[in-house]
């Protein structure tokens, strides 16, 4: 007798989560696997992520479990919800484990270092035998659990990997939307907390709101010049996963990266702000790694240099925000002409 397809999600944080409740709350049987078996029993029988997401009870139908194996066993669709300095190792530990047929989708915002390798080329590297795409927008996990009205997108190449995703994320509080432009909506959904610390260490500083409008515009336009370079599609920067996502990140104290960035603004070396953060800020990492790729390839973003020289070059704020201010000038629109 054939087992009905199962789904699973990869990783225990807070978004992870609140994914799988949303996929088991839909009705379809829903493993989460979680790599400490301690963590994985308590939360299946608390029926709570206490550490990530407290206060907001799991479905019945949802399976925690640290047995990867049985996550894996029967589902159809994979959400890899993990770190991204861990990303490639979990996509090789479930390489034997995975369905022939098994769809894999990354919910993971980051990039490699070596390479500059984006978490869907890693599942391309990865697990070539299977298709896959990306899932990202603005999203705190913590207003999804409490059923706030959340949209994201899934972007992948592959027809039938949108349908499944939207098909089954879809509630009352949450829309799937869809895009092909993987690249694009993968590197909204990193590059937007470079800048989610600005803006923090702005808010800190006392900016008002001019400022902070002129930073989230030239940071959108940071961003979509970036990932044009990089193959991507820079009108998927007028969606959920590029502007959406921005706005969500910069201007919320929810944000890890926007909390790293008010700290450093009231003076806190880095060392301390990140060791005190209890969670991993993305934004650092993608900093040091856009740093670099963006020298190699000759891209103008100067928002993000300022940031590292501030963060890694022992330069002064007020100095790097007058170089700014006074810098060459510019145009206001990106992109205005391009066919």
């Amino acid at each position: 007798m054939t087992q009905a397809p199962t789904w699973a999600v990869l990783g225990g944080g807070s978004f992870g989560t609140a994914i799988a409740n949303i996929l088991a709350a839909n009705g379809q049987p829903t493993y989460l696997w979680m790599r400490d078996p301690v963590n994985a029993d308590i939360c299946q029988r608390e029926r709570e992520n206490a550490r990530y997401l407290p206060g907001y009870r799991l479905v019945d139908e949802l399976t925690v479990t640290a047995d990867l194996a049985r996550a894996l066993k029967n589902s159809q669709v994979v959400f890899l919800s993990v770190p991204s300095h861990g990303f490639r190792a979990v996509a090789q530990e479930i390489r034997p484990l995975l369905r022939p047929d098994a769809m894999v989708i990354s919910a993971a915002k980051g990039i490699e270092p070596q390479g500059f390798t984006l978490m869907s080329q890693i599942l391309e590297q990865e697990l070539p035998a299977h298709r896959y795409g990306v899932l990202s927008g603005p999203n705190f996990a913590k207003e999804i659990v409490a059923r706030q009205h959340t949209g994201t997108v899934i972007a992948s190449e592959h027809p039938e990997v949108t349908a499944a995703v939207q098909k089954s994320l879809r509630s009352e509080t949450f829309r799937v939307y869809a895009n092909t432009d993987r690249y694009g909506v993968e590197l909204g959904g990193a590059l937007k907390n470079i800048y989610a610390i600005i803006c923090g260490m702005a808010a800190a500083l006392g900016a008002g709101h001019n400022t902070q409008a002129m930073l989230l515009t030239r940071s959108l336009a940071e961003m979509s010049r970036f990932a044009s370079a990089m193959g991507a599609d820079p009108m998927t920067f007028l969606g959920l996963a590029g502007m959406g996502d921005l706005i969500l990140t910069c201007t919320s104290n929810l944000s890890r990266n926007y909390q790293v960035g008010y700290a450093l603004g009231q003076g806190k070396p880095l060392e301390e702000v990140v060791a005190g953060l209890g969670q991993v800020a993305e934004g650092v990492n993608t900093l040091k790694q856009t740093k670099q790729k963006a020298e190699e390839m000759g891209i103008y973003m100067p928002l993000m240099s300022a940031l590292y020289g501030v963060l890694f070059e022992g330069k002064a704020i007020p100095d790097v925000v007058r170089q700014l201010m006074l810098g060459e000038e510019n145009h206001d629109v990106e992109f205005i002409g391009v066919k």
